[in-house]
């Protein structure tokens, strides 16, 4: 919880939703540590019909720019074809600038429709976005 709440001081994942999701997809979450200290981590659903949803990417503020983002995704995205993904699909903020610009680097296509208008209710729009694996 302390690292969801420093990666996303304006919006944590709720404690028990984060319980929940790291339960049901232990296998499909990867993380970054120092041995005493979370520093960032990926969340991904298995994939189900060839395909799979990143849930979340959070780097600790003080970490970011460093290209750990780059290496848990670039990770995540092998772990995902091994075990049978064809498409991985997430969800971002289209504000996110920096986020938006490392998923295209890693060949993600945003949703020709743009951007969708409270995707996650009044005033939290998204834009979907897509790799094929």
């Amino acid at each position: 919880m302390h690292l969801e709440e420093k990666a996303f001081p304006a919006g944590p994942y709720p404690f028990f939703v984060l319980r929940q999701l790291l339960a049901a997809f232990a296998d499909f979450v990867l993380v970054l540590d120092d041995g005493s200290e979370l520093h960032g981590y990926v969340l991904a659903t298995p994939p189900r019909d060839a395909q799979s949803w990143f849930l979340s990417l959070g780097i600790v503020p003080g970490l970011r720019g460093q290209g750990l983002g780059r290496r848990l995704m670039t990770q995540m995205l092998s772990h995902l074809r091994a075990e049978g993904a064809r498409w991985a699909q997430l969800s971002v903020e289209p504000a996110n600038e920096t986020a938006v610009a490392l998923y295209l680097s890693l060949g993600f296509v945003p949703d020709p429709g743009g951007p969708r208008k409270d995707y996650f209710g009044p005033c939290e729009d998204r834009l979907l976005m897509t790799l094929a694996l």
